[in-house]
């Protein structure tokens, strides 16, 4: 049977004696719905909490919650058990909790993950083999470096890490680890991206911290060498160590509520075009509603890089992944990436690259 998360969002004065309470009554009435109570986590300090089910379909969650104690979940997603175990550390219920009478598990599946991106700057031919042997220590560093700060690698894929920690301090001194382990031994063709969010496993969305993922992904999209967090983030962090703050300065770009909207409006809109040859910086302004000006001072500020030179990074950044899979010929890659012509997307990689794709393709077969 699938297996299906659910969220609850707390009425004022329920504590995690009172979930214990509801998990038990689900557990004693679960044979008759078909399900099997797996576990829960109960946060009281952002009163919610967050069930693992599983069950025949989601109305027979519904159906037990409403029978056993009456407390029917906000909603329910199907999840992945394996993925689940990835970002919360646990698919049943812990042992240190099994010899309670009620099975207090106090537990929030509140997470901090960190999205951490090693991107070639330069693909010369000269060094490429000693560019990868940088890339495969630095990866066996950051690895080190997780599990020595309590945290957990959810996915690897192309020199990109996605991790969750249960602290936020964790997070940022995991962050700080790995930019100290780059800037002591300076691979100058090599850049770390990082970016830090946090939020619940369930919300609106249909998979398990999607709103949070994205938010990490597109932090570390823009971070150009520096550790790149929300301002919630911020917050956790001063709250846990009241001792210290965090400005953006040298090693930190903290992102407002205003600049994470935008983020998240640009680069959404630039996932859904960034194929299309004729789209152009005009559509930019059109629909993500800013002036000509507006757009470029916003760009600017928060990016460091025009309208037009993102968009043109970010149909590169794509091509790097076709080239890599050599699935497709280059005159595929530059249209299919946007490009108006296999002449101009070569141009453009070289000018970034300083190297032309058929080279590049080249050093990945030697």
């Amino acid at each position: 049977m699938p297996i299906y998360m659910d969220f609850h969002d707390l009425p004022d004065g329920v504590t995690a004696a009172h979930v214990a309470e509801m998990h038990q009554a689900d557990l004693k009435i679960e044979h008759k719905y078909n399900c099997r109570g797996l576990t829960y986590w109960c946060d009281e300090l952002r009163q919610t909490a967050f069930c693992l089910i599983e069950a025949r379909n989601e109305q027979a969650i519904i159906d037990l919650h409403q029978k056993a104690h009456g407390a029917v979940p906000q909603r329910i997603i199907e999840v992945n058990d394996t993925i689940v175990e990835s970002f919360l550390g646990r698919i049943k219920d812990p042992q240190k909790s099994q010899n309670t009478k009620l099975n207090i598990i106090n537990d929030p599946a509140f997470r901090t993950l960190m999205v951490v991106t090693i991107k070639k700057k330069k693909l010369r031919r000269e060094g490429y083999e000693t560019l990868n042997a940088a890339i495969r220590g630095y990866n066996k560093s950051i690895t080190n470096i997780i599990s020595k700060q309590k945290g957990r690698i959810v996915k690897e894929k192309a020199n990109t890490y996605l991790m969750s920690f249960e602290s936020v301090t964790n997070a940022i001194k995991s962050a700080l680890e790995i930019e100290e382990i780059y800037n002591y031994v300076i691979t100058p063709d090599l850049q770390f991206q990082i970016g830090i969010s946090a939020g619940i496993p369930v919300t609106n969305k249909e998979n398990i911290f999607e709103d949070t993922i994205k938010k990490a992904n597109y932090l570390s999209y823009i971070s150009n060498d520096k550790i790149t967090i929300t301002s919630e983030v911020k917050d956790l962090y001063e709250s846990e160590n009241r001792q210290i703050t965090i400005d953006s300065n040298n090693e930190f770009n903290v992102i407002n509520s205003q600049e994470e909207g935008f983020l998240i409006q640009l680069i959404e809109y630039t996932e859904s075009v960034w194929s299309d040859a004729n789209i152009n910086v005009r559509d930019f302004h059109k629909n993500l509603g800013y002036s000509k000006s507006k757009l470029y001072r916003t760009m600017m500020s928060l990016i460091g890089i025009s309208p037009n030179s993102f968009l043109k990074h970010y149909r590169l950044n794509m091509a790097i992944e076709l080239l890599d899979k050599q699935e497709l010929n280059i005159s595929e890659i530059a249209y299919q990436t946007g490009f108006s012509s296999p002449t101009y997307f070569s141009k453009c990689f070289q000018d970034v690259y300083g190297i032309l794709p058929s080279n590049y393709i080249r050093l990945q077969s030697t």
